[in-house]
């Protein structure tokens, strides 16, 4: 399987790994979140199924919802400095909570917002520097 995938004048990073790059990021977020913080509940019976479902359903949210979301919000997050963005990763989590129901449960606002801003600095890493480290070295070597 290649990791980086060469087109015309582009160089991309396979969809698996890309995906496998999100969901390990998210899950670290997610149980640096759920371990410090009480707020974020998460069903203890099946309590690994349930953070392995949510982080699913976090990632296809991401992928599908926020840009929209954040091209809804655009003039915002430009008035605002772009400060509004971990807002967004804010609503995206309390639409998880609200799929998952009793099952994942976002019971304190500001925590949500910690979450959010975790989860901006993971995009942020995945997008811009191991993205591009990966393409880098594919392409180099």
């Amino acid at each position: 399987m290649q990791v980086v995938i060469k087109e015309k004048n582009k160089v991309r990073i396979n969809h698996f790994i890309d995906w496998l790059l999100y969901m390990a990021g998210y899950t670290i977020v997610f149980i640096v979140v759920t371990s410090f913080f009480k707020s974020i509940y998460v069903e203890e019976s099946h309590a690994f199924l349930w953070s392995l479902i949510t982080v699913l359903i976090l990632y296809i949210m991401n992928k599908t919802v926020k840009p929209i979301l954040v091209t809804l919000t655009i003039p915002i997050t430009g008035i605002t400095l772009g400060l509004f963005y971990p807002c967004i990763n804010v609503i995206i989590l309390k639409l998880v909570d609200w799929i998952l129901g009793p099952y994942f449960e976002v019971k304190n606002l500001w925590i949500a917002l910690f979450a959010g801003i975790l989860l901006s600095i993971t995009n942020f890493l995945m997008e811009k520097i191991i993205a591009k480290i990966i393409k880098k070295v594919k392409k180099n070597g």
